[in-house]
């Protein structure tokens, strides 16, 4: 077979940039799609073939996987990373704003693998790598919305992956820590307009400081790390079915499991509390 071919959304940008220079180099055919086109301009240079991709627009996913399917034929992976954290109070943000961040980070990841499941299914073979996150086990105040997206990306994927492997196609679930992108500040910056003033402003300038230091912080990672992630799931012969990865990943998940829920709420306030606000 001529090399895989391997579709990343959201790649403009952190994890998705990363993953597809990654898995070019790792002698894939590499198709990196989003929404700022401008901005993955320099991934051409590592051989990634680049195309304008909408997650909530049904004709630019369409026309996207059918571009790749028409000069190849087949998608071989899937790496769904396309997202964003919306955050701010549930009583303030706007449920326009939430069905917003489930469609971009559930619907667009659930559609476009509808789009690519026809082919693998008839190759008998290919791979869906979902981006979720350590907050797809875990909470955090003032992130009712994000939560809840990526909660729901940790059920689907399970779900998907029992009801392929009888098509031969495998299903991984990459659950990042803090990573060293723009994701944290502009969460950041979400959560102080939805909730920076008001009855719960206290509360959201700790957390935005939080969520803004893990863009350049010791404490998180560099998008390579997920990256390196990402391409164990496209090219070992037995994936893993998920992959906590990145400083304090495992820690914080392993914290969730041995604590009851109102221990874990205290420890997660203390370390938010660390954070001047």
């Amino acid at each position: 077979m001529s090399q895989p071919v391997v579709f990343v959304t959201g790649a403009s940008t952190g994890i998705g940039f990363e993953a597809a220079r990654k898995l070019a180099a790792h002698g894939f055919t590499v198709y990196a799609g989003a929404r700022r086109v401008e901005k993955m301009e320099p991934l051409r240079a590592d051989g990634v073939r680049i195309l304008p991709l909408d997650v909530t627009d049904e004709e630019s996913m369409g026309a996207a996987v059918g571009e790749v399917l028409a000069a190849h034929g087949r998608i071989d992976i899937l790496v769904n990373n396309a997202g964003y954290g919306s955050y701010g109070s549930l009583e303030e943000v706007e449920l326009a704003e939430g069905r917003r961040q489930f469609e971009v980070n559930l619907f667009g990841l659930a559609r476009m693998t509808q789009l690519v499941l026809p082919a693998m299914r008839a190759a008998g073979r290919g791979r869906i790598i979902n981006i979720s996150s350590i907050g797809g086990k875990m909470y955090e105040p003032l992130g009712a919305w994000y939560h809840a997206t990526k909660f729901a990306v940790e059920g689907l994927s399970d779900s998907l992956r029992v009801e392929l492997k009888p098509h031969g196609i495998d299903v991984s679930i990459i659950e990042p820590g803090g990573t060293q992108s723009e994701w944290g500040t502009i969460s950041a910056e979400g959560l102080l307009a939805n909730s920076g003033s008001g009855p719960y402003a206290a509360q959201a300038k700790v957390v935005a400081a939080a969520l803004a230091s893990t863009d350049g912080s010791a404490m998180s990672s560099h998008p390579e790390v997920i990256a390196e992630a990402i391409v164990h799931a496209a090219t070992s012969p037995r994936p893993r079915t998920r992959y906590p990865v990145g400083k304090g990943a495992r820690a914080i998940l392993l914290l969730r499991r041995l604590l009851r829920d109102r221990a874990f709420d205290t420890v997660l306030w203390a370390i938010y509390r660390r954070f001047p606000g």
